[in-house]
């Protein structure tokens, strides 16, 4: 979960992190007030996306009187902001950030991310801030300094002030870019933070050490310890088949593609989006249904990725394991039961029981009127009663829906058939 950068800020904040003065603005009206309560020489106007890049796309203004500022803030409220983040459809400006300007002399970057390989937190720093970290780490990667943080002891003060002389801070801002460190490490623990990003830290002519901007990304599956951050996101920012998907309870990721994946597993959605890959198709999503879904989840899940008319084509990739594959296979030819349920809520069809039928048994509670999936489908199911459950399927005949033998056959099917479609 990400926040805009004034809710990082006010985060921070709570933990002692030194961040310029500054409040929301929702209204041109309202910047203005805002502008005016701070009082300051010159007033930074700063678009709230959740995306970087805003500075280069023209989302941060600095404006040196209140009619300045309500000239930016009256060009930047509503406009649609593109930047290397966004895409090429950008997005909306729904709120801005007035706040003071600071007298800068010298931008760093730091960050706190989670490594992977060595499942530790690490510190990356670097001379080199305002700028995108990719292009440092690919121009000039000798400019990019890491301490890795052992997680019973946490961001040693030792480690801090080691990074703080890499950086060449001038001796009367060491203690304190040391100390903004801590303070940072130990946001990025207590709030459950899978990033706390700081572009740029800036050294001000006062020798004082500031976070200019600051971005923090939240570990969803700490959320239900932080109720308080949970309160602060911003649906119209997300991907709205990812919000959707959430809030049904789906891992679901939008790949921007056109072949559909609904997967059981999160290992086997990640090889199914590499396979399909592989025969040259371009996946639509990473969507993993879990042991747990019910046909109203998995009805919701297949509704996902067939809203707006991106998905081409379907390939559900099933391993029965602990649900035997003949049991799928009924789900799928007692579908048609299901057909009325989205068109009549009250409908009283019978439900199949187990969770394994439910999965293919959702898919026709979306299909158009007829037993005609509305785009192709093929399925691979692997598992116990294999053989059984595809004789089922191939003797339902159900329309546009296929079944493979195997994932290989699978996949480079349903990226041919999508291909001839185009």
């Amino acid at each position: 979960m990400n926040v805009h950068e004034y809710q990082s800020k006010e985060i921070l904040k709570s933990y002692g992190v030194a961040v310029p003065k500054g409040k929301a603005a929702f209204s041109v009206e309202e910047a203005v007030e805002v502008a005016k309560e701070l009082n300051s020489p010159v007033i930074v106007v700063k678009a709230q996306i959740h995306a970087g890049g805003r500075g280069k796309a023209g989302g941060v203004k600095l404006a040196k009187n209140l009619d300045e500022v309500k000239q930016y803030a009256t060009e930047l409220l509503g406009k649609v902001l593109v930047t290397h983040q966004t895409g090429p459809e950008g997005k909306k400006v729904n709120r801005l950030l007035i706040e003071e300007g600071s007298n800068v002399a010298k931008e760093y970057y730091l960050s706190f991310v989670i490594d992977r390989q060595t499942a530790r937190v690490v510190m990356m720093a670097s001379s080199e801030g305002g700028v995108e970290i990719e292009k440092v780490a690919a121009e000039t990667p000798e400019k990019i300094f890491k301490e890795y943080i052992d997680p019973v002891i946490g961001l040693a003060p030792f480690q801090a002030t080691r990074m703080a002389y890499a950086l060449e801070f001038p001796p009367a801002a060491i203690r304190k870019a040391s100390n903004l460190m801590l303070k940072l490490y130990d946001a990025f623990i207590g709030k459950d933070c899978s990033q706390v990003e700081i572009n740029p830290l800036v050294l001000t002519k006062e020798d004082d050490v500031i976070a200019l901007d600051a971005k923090l990304n939240f570990d969803d599956s700490g959320l239900f310890r932080h109720p308080e951050i949970e309160q602060l996101r911003d649906e119209s920012e997300e991907d709205p088949k990812e919000l959707r998907a959430s809030k049904s309870g789906l891992n679901y990721v939008n790949l921007g593609g056109d072949v559909a994946c609904m997967v059981n597993g999160a290992g086997l959605a990640m090889a199914t989006v590499d396979i399909i890959k592989y025969y040259g198709g371009s996946p639509a999503n990473f969507l993993d249904v879990g042991g747990a879904s019910t046909p109203e989840t998995t009805a919701e899940a297949l509704q996902i990725m067939l809203d707006g008319g991106q998905a081409k084509g379907i390939f559900i990739n099933i391993f029965g394991g602990i649900v035997k594959c003949d049991n799928i296979a009924k789900g799928i030819i007692s579908a048609a039961k299901l057909i009325s349920i989205k068109a009549n809520a009250e409908s009283k069809t019978e439900k199949p029981s187990s969770i394994a039928q439910g999965i293919f048994a959702a898919a026709q509670a979306i299909l158009k009127k007829g037993n005609k999936f509305p785009v192709p489908v093929v399925v691979r199911l692997e598992g116990t009663n294999v053989e059984i459950a595809r004789q089922m399927l191939k003797d339902a005949a159900i329309e546009n829906v296929m079944v493979a033998e195997t994932m290989e056959g699978g996949a480079e099917k349903i990226v041919q058939l999508v291909a001839a479609n185009h």
